[in-house]
């Protein structure tokens, strides 16, 4: 295990599998010393655990918590590119989509979700330039989907 794995083991965090992808793209692509990660649902075994808009069926409490399973997502998605997640110098951008009823205004709150798992994580590699977006839907009624950014070395 790497020191990033032993670190969230540390958290009561286990890297997922990959999530295999709903259409036709990869989870994540290399390029250069950058991984892009598509974007990852709160998927945990299979399913996304609560569904619909944030500020309506989801409280923005779920929400945050759910960003953190999509940022998890996203490592795993990340080390299915580069093999070992020691090889990540920084997490460089995180974007973010929040499901929203429309009088919500708390993308990001829901982000810091996110936000505050990649920290917990990867310590100062964790800190990150962020956008929060609120749409009206998100693929399988999903409340939060996360992609980032990272930089690797060889």
């Amino acid at each position: 295990m790497s020191a990033v794995e032993d670190r969230l083991a540390e958290l009561g965090l286990t890297l997922p599998d990959v999530v295999p992808p709903l259409a036709a793209y990869q989870p994540a692509v290399r390029s250069g010393a950058y991984v892009y990660t598509a974007g990852q649902l709160p998927m945990v075994k299979g399913s996304i655990p609560v569904t619909g808009k944030v500020g309506a069926e989801v409280s923005p409490e779920q929400a945050k918590e759910l960003a953190g399973v999509c940022a998890l997502n996203a490592l795993a998605a990340v080390k299915s590119v580069i093999g070992d997640l020691d090889k990540l110098v920084r997490v460089v951008k995180v974007v973010g989509f929040v499901a929203s009823a429309p009088d919500f205004t708390g993308q990001p709150g829901v982000l810091n979700g996110a936000s505050e798992l990649l920290g917990e994580v990867l310590g100062e590699k964790g800190v990150h330039a962020r956008s929060a977006v609120g749409v009206a839907v998100l693929p399988l009624d999903a409340p939060v989907e996360v992609e980032i950014v990272v930089e690797v070395q060889d």
